[in-house]
């Protein structure tokens, strides 16, 4: 046996309502961590538009050369 509940004139059972109940907490958690993505290196502060130009060039090589050795 099953205890039923009317809602809005319909007859519910309660093991949808705990179903719901669950699905929805579950749906706003994923919603709520999925957020904003950071930045993960942390910002370039160069003096200059070259210096900034070669600390680029320079973390891309090592990316690829990072990425070759592997």
């Amino acid at each position: 046996m099953v205890a039923m509940f009317t809602i809005a004139g319909q007859q519910v059972g309660s093991h949808v309502l705990a179903m719901a109940t669950l699905g929805t907490t579950f749906a706003l958690t994923v919603w709520a961590m999925g957020g904003k993505k950071t930045q993960t290196t942390p910002p370039i502060q160069a003096s200059s538009s070259d210096e900034e130009k070669f600390i680029k060039e320079f973390l891309a090589k090592a990316e690829v050369e990072s990425k070759a050795n592997h």
